[in-house]
């Protein structure tokens, strides 16, 4: 007996994790996931097993959610020292790993501007072959990796990846980044497959077309036992059609975030998918029944978990012609290979692009060009703005570039031009360093250094001073994490009065005073350029 051919339904959330904590880019490279395994997931964990009324207490405070504190009960103290015991026998060599590092930095601190031959032999033997030792030309010493062959190595750990299934009515998510994913009650299905899995291809793609659930239930490895559960996820349904923009000009259409998607009727570009699934909603938004079949190409401008997101990405990678990412040289802890990293996850058409090149698009051409701060100083070169031009227009995804440096943007405006159109984030506060990059420190940051190196994006002054130099013909502010379904990656909680949007209405009344037409969209928008 034939079995029916399905679709799945588009509220099926799909979460890929690492150990059972939310998967970003720190945990998707072999070089920087140890880390974070050993200084931030089993820290979090050994607190709440020694005292797990301290976590309770602190998320009662908004000011503190998003720290280190578990989003869990007292009652889930069981569960939690389970998985902490399971963490520290499976990901002994991550922890190894993390020590060995310690112990490498204290070595390069030794060093003095003479030569490291003579240091190769004392590299602790895990890290031996993978690193080269290096200096910068004020002498001071740092390691770099072969990022390539750490891929191929055992620290490269594909079997503490897994995906967690479940279906999903509203927006509200818990926070991911500080809380392990361990509940099942909630219909949740925990696949056991690394994020590479062709599998998983098959899968996403019957959101749109048909096809029986068995067959992919066995390729997923799920069991007979979770059949049912599996089930649920699919329906007879179809989802609504999505066709590509046919017209004349230029479409872009605002999904949230720093997510759009920009149409001619030759090609698809969608930037930094970050995309709502569909349920019934009073709060109009694109989802991903709105994105065409195929997107031709998918620009990420930096590895920040709100813009290289792999939860849609890898729903979405049997649909992506190329995806473009900013070129890396690789090797640095901060700063890990997006292409290599994309690529191990699955992912066949992954282009690096650097700044001022370029690649041709179907009446049009992509240019990398620089994104300046948001990185709290340190040394990336994962970043990059992509300026679209297509059928004779030209938008500017500046992402959260800040104009540290407004010279910057004369001399780009001397190699582009007048820009149509420039989307511009603002979030004007950020985060101190060591929230995003802390783990990888070898040593505590001093506070008050911490607190002046922000995460962030430019405040009016600095976003004014983009304007005046780029000319842009219209100015629209994005990447400020105010949808409701990114609560579960960021935390802003803004209100009239945050500084965010203080700014950001500075910048928009500049804007009228000098006939630029501007906005602030939220939930979902549409423009033409023609």
């Amino acid at each position: 007996m034939s079995q029916p051919a399905l679709f799945l339904k588009q509220n099926v959330v799909t979460e890929p994790l690492y150990n059972q904590w939310y998967a970003w880019w720190f945990l998707a490279s072999p070089m920087t996931a140890p880390l974070f395994v050993a200084n931030l997931h089993v820290k979090i964990m050994e607190s709440f097993v020694a005292n797990p009324a301290i976590h309770v207490a602190a998320l009662k405070s908004p000011a503190l959610r998003g720290g280190p504190y578990l989003n869990l009960g007292v009652d889930r103290v069981g569960d939690v020292k389970a998985l902490l015991e399971r963490t520290l026998k499976d990901e002994a060599l991550s922890l190894q790993y993390a020590k060995a590092m310690l112990e490498l930095d204290k070595l390069l601190a030794t060093a003095e501007g003479y030569s490291l031959e003579d240091l190769y032999p004392r590299v602790p033997d895990l890290l031996r072959g993978y690193v080269e030792l290096t200096y910068d030309l004020n002498n001071r010493a740092s390691p770099r990796f072969f990022e390539a062959l750490l891929y191929r190595s055992p620290f490269h750990r594909e079997s503490s990846q897994s995906l967690s299934m479940r279906l999903i009515h509203g927006d509200e998510r818990p926070y991911v980044f500080s809380t392990p994913r361990l509940d099942t009650a909630d219909g949740s299905l925990q696949v056991k497959v690394p994020y590479r899995h062709e599998a998983l291809d098959r899968l996403f793609a019957m959101s749109r077309t048909p096809a029986p659930v068995a067959p992919v239930r066995e390729a997923l490895g799920i069991a007979e036992k979770d059949a049912d559960t599996f089930a649920a996820f699919f329906t007879e349904e179809p989802p609504r059609p999505a066709p590509r923009y046919d017209g004349d000009g230029v479409r872009v259409r605002y999904f949230g975030h720093a997510c759009a998607l920009i149409e001619s009727r030759h090609v698809s570009i969608l930037t930094d998918p970050v995309v709502s699934y569909d349920f019934p909603t009073d709060l109009p938004r694109y989802t991903f029944a709105d994105l065409p079949e195929k997107i031709d190409y998918v620009l990420i401008t930096h590895g920040h978990a709100d813009h290289l997101m792999f939860e849609p990405l890898l729903q979405l990678r049997h649909r992506i012609g190329t995806l473009v990412v900013p070129a890396a040289g690789g090797g640095s802890l901060a700063d890990p290979s997006l292409k290599l990293m994309l690529k191990q996850a699955g992912f066949q058409n992954v282009v690096a692009l650097a700044e001022l090149e370029s690649l041709p698009l179907p009446n049009g051409e992509l240019i990398g060009l620089p994104f300046i701060g948001e990185h709290g100083d340190l040394d990336i070169q994962a970043k990059l703005a992509h300026l679209v031009k297509l059928e004779g227009k030209s938008l500017l995804m500046a992402a959260d570039s800040n104009a540290l440096e407004p010279h910057l943007y004369e001399h780009i405006h001397r190699e582009v031009g007048d820009i149509d159109m420039m989307w511009l984030g603002m979030e004007s506060e950020g985060g101190p360093l060591s929230w995003m990059y802390g783990p990888l420190l070898p040593a505590p940051m001093q506070r008050k250094m911490d607190q002046s190196r922000r995460l962030n994006g430019s405040n009016a002054v600095r976003a004014i001073e983009i304007v005046q130099r780029l000319k842009p013909g219209q100015v629209h502010i994005y990447a400020m994490g105010r949808e409701p379904w990114l609560g579960h990656v960021m935390v802003m909680g803004y209100h009239e009065n945050s500084p965010q949007l203080v700014e950001s209405r500075k910048l928009l009344a500049y804007c009228a005073e000098k006939g630029i037409p501007a906005g602030m969209p939220y939930g979902q928008a549409e423009y033409f350029l023609r």
